[in-house]
């Protein structure tokens, strides 16, 4: 059967979320593995606020492991570009914000969109992988291994609690990991502000790793620390401040861009 949408459940929670609202727009973008759930808050806020919001649900993701070993890079990034084409024929200005792997497609798409108002990144991953990390996966996968632990629900509140896959399919990562490595040459293109979110304590990206993003970019780079969320920080202690600094963001870049 051909991987199709229509054959695929969805995880309770893990549905897309779109709203209307206007003149501005916010492309929400969630991460490796994770469904819009881990930022359904985040958006809800933005539509709040008044922003017109598109949170698609990446392809292969919120559905089975499965589902995602029939996917790749290249998709997940069609896939953004698609919903930040709809958002963008019914928007003035569009802001776009993205955790972790979210981040890293958030941005692809501000160096090839010089129109994008504003980049919000929260733990992105930027920074190429150690060699020997992408060697060691590039082995396992070279020797048949499929799966691996999952990077899920890296969250300090107990309360909390990420909707991801307890595994990750290791050729998929594979194509993650690839794409870091090229990385460096769109983030000279991006010139349009940034808000840089990062945890202190991240257990899935290196906090480094934002520190790479905004030495590299071209634009105005502003930064929020966070002292007690670990990775999903959408979902963690400090995600009240999240939301108010990025909407505070999001109103400041939308304005300045009339």
């Amino acid at each position: 059967m051909p991987n199709d949408d229509a054959f695929v459940a969805v995880m309770p929670g893990a549905e897309p979320f779109s709203t209307a609202g206007g003149p501005h727009g916010v492309l929400v973008l969630h991460g490796f593995t994770g469904t819009p759930q881990s930022m359904r808050g985040l958006a809800e806020t933005f539509a709040a606020a008044g922003f017109a919001v598109e949170l698609p649900l990446l392809p292969g993701h919120g559905t089975s492991v499965d589902d995602l070993a029939t996917t790749a890079f290249a998709e997940w990034l069609q896939a953004v570009s698609d919903a930040y084409g709809q958002l963008a024929a019914r928007c003035e200005r569009v802001v776009v914000a993205g955790l972790s792997m979210g981040a890293t497609l958030g941005a692809r798409l501000a160096a090839r969109h010089a129109e994008v108002a504003g980049l919000i990144v929260i733990n992105g991953a930027f920074a190429p992988f150690d060699p020997g990390v992408r060697d060691g996966l590039a082995e396992l996968v070279t020797q048949g291994v499929t799966r691996i632990p999952g990077l899920g629900n890296d969250v300090a509140d107990p309360s909390q609690t990420e909707l991801a896959y307890d595994e990750v399919p290791a050729a998929q990562l594979l194509s993650l990991l690839d794409a870091l490595d090229t990385i460096e040459a769109d983030l000279a293109q991006i010139r349009c502000p940034s808000l840089v979110i990062t945890s202190d304590q991240d257990h899935v990206v290196p906090p480094a790793s934002s520190d790479y993003f905004a030495q590299r970019v071209a634009g105005p780079v502003e930064r929020m620390r966070l002292v007690r969320s670990f990775h999903v920080a959408t979902l963690d202690y400090e995600r009240a401040d999240l939301e108010t600094r990025a909407v505070d963001f999001a109103a400041r870049v939308t304005a300045n861009n009339h």
